[in-house]
């Protein structure tokens, strides 16, 4: 037996506002670019990175509590501006979570498999 027989878990990570724990496709990663902190929603940037819920109280809370610089390990404090705009427009749900609800949608029409 090859030991495979259960399915993968999904990655889990921490919010580094909330601390709480949360499917990787829910939280928005974010990466120290400078002294700024820019979001990362595709996961593509280079550079060690910190994940936080796409929600204006949890980026508070972050910042509040200096959790960005620590999670990133840089010195000084980061410019949050373009983060907190990005989280301020995103209205949006994250691509996985617009995945499901379409899905959702297509089920309740009667259009999925």
């Amino acid at each position: 037996m090859s030991g495979r027989t259960r399915a993968r878990a999904c990655p889990e990570r921490t919010c580094v506002g909330c601390r709480t724990r949360a499917a990787k496709d829910d939280l928005l990663r974010t990466v120290a670019v400078g002294d700024e902190c820019v979001p990362d929603p595709r996961g593509t940037l280079p550079g060690r990175g910190a994940y936080v819920h796409p929600d204006e109280a949890c980026l508070d809370l972050a910042v509040r509590r200096r959790a960005l610089p620590r999670a990133l390990r840089v010195q000084g404090p980061l410019d949050v501006g373009g983060l907190r705009e990005w989280v301020g427009q995103c209205k949006t749900p994250l691509p996985s979570e617009s995945t499901a609800e379409r899905h959702e949608e297509q089920e309740q029409q009667g259009i999925a498999r």
